[in-house]
């Protein structure tokens, strides 16, 4: 009871530092374009990745083992924070939160072509309904719907296919691995684009961009030992704090709502995740338990995320 006690107040830790870490995107994103923050965000999450690989005593070399998977994964890490961090610059983080609260069903449909899963009616009815409730959320017809929007649909589907990949090679692929590309293709991507988006920044956001490196490398390092220290089933269901964050900073530093579409939607996507999570904690229920063993959110230091 001490240990799951333990890991849901270290995992409740660390997604509100990930909720912070995404008021300083949203924030230096009304400013700059999505590649200038990624640029810099990963350049100043180099020294922690290096701190992470001193201490990482595992032998070998930073070949992977499926160089194929880890090609597609990393490609689509690279779309997914693009896409993830001009979401948040553009819609209201309690919106953003939402749609990207579906990782969990996605990542449950990915894993029957992906890994072989087997999804029974219970789990199957579970999906339908929190489709239904991302639906609620983007009420199409009814508000006009933007690229933010997709950027997060896009987002939600890239981070779920990089969870899923992860949980089909992770056994055999290196951790600096797993890491370290996408963290190199963020870096040559979006440095590429630096002649054609750059803007000078004063000192202060600077340290943000500092700020963010350090907040995610922090929070990475809360959900790890979360998972070491409480079963999945704990931990897992603790990224719906992440709307109760949304809320609060959204309201104090963006004058933002949430309306009673988002709300609903919110919560029917909440409640099916949830019995996701929770049915795949019942024995003989799951195979591969693809959303237990694919952590809720990490983000690599530097800005590739995998939410």
């Amino acid at each position: 009871m001490k240990s799951n006690l333990q890991g849901a107040l270290l995992s409740l830790a660390a997604f509100g530092l990930y909720a912070t870490h995404d008021v300083v995107v949203k924030f230096l994103g009304e400013s700059y374009s999505p590649f200038q923050i990624i640029f810099f965000s990963v350049l100043m999450g180099f020294p922690y990745v290096t701190l992470m690989l001193m201490r990482d005593k595992t032998d070998g070399n930073l070949r992977p083992r499926h160089p194929w998977w880890v090609g597609v994964r990393t490609a689509a890490a690279l779309l997914n924070v693009v896409a993830g961090f001009y979401a948040f610059s553009v819609l209201p983080l309690a919106q953003t939160y939402a749609i990207f609260f579906a990782m969990p069903l996605l990542i449950t449909l990915m894993a029957i072509p992906l890994l072989g899963e087997k999804v029974g009616i219970h789990r199957g009815i579970a999906v339908v309904v929190g489709l239904i409730g991302v639906i609620v959320v983007l009420q199409p017809g009814s508000v006009p719907l933007g690229l933010g929007h997709l950027a997060a649909l896009v987002a939600a589907l890239t981070g779920a296919f990089v969870s899923v990949v992860v949980r089909k090679i992770g056994k055999d692929e290196r951790s600096a691995v797993l890491i370290l590309y996408p963290m190199m293709l963020n870096f040559l991507a979006t440095g590429a684009m630096m002649p054609f988006v750059y803007h000078p920044m004063p000192l202060a956001h600077v340290g943000l961009l500092a700020l963010m490196a350090l907040l995610g490398f922090v929070a990475t390092i809360l959900v790890i030992e979360a998972y070491r220290t409480a079963p999945a089933v704990i931990v897992a269901p603790m990224q719906y704090s992440q709307i109760i964050w949304a809320a609060f900073f959204g309201y104090l530093l963006f004058n933002e709502g949430i309306d009673l579409p988002t709300l609903i939607g919110t919560a029917i996507i909440m409640a099916s995740g949830t019995y996701i999570v929770m049915r795949e904690g019942t024995p003989n229920v799951s195979e591969n338990r693809p959303v237990l063993q694919s952590p809720a959110r990490t983000v690599a230091p530097g800005g590739s995320q995998n939410r």
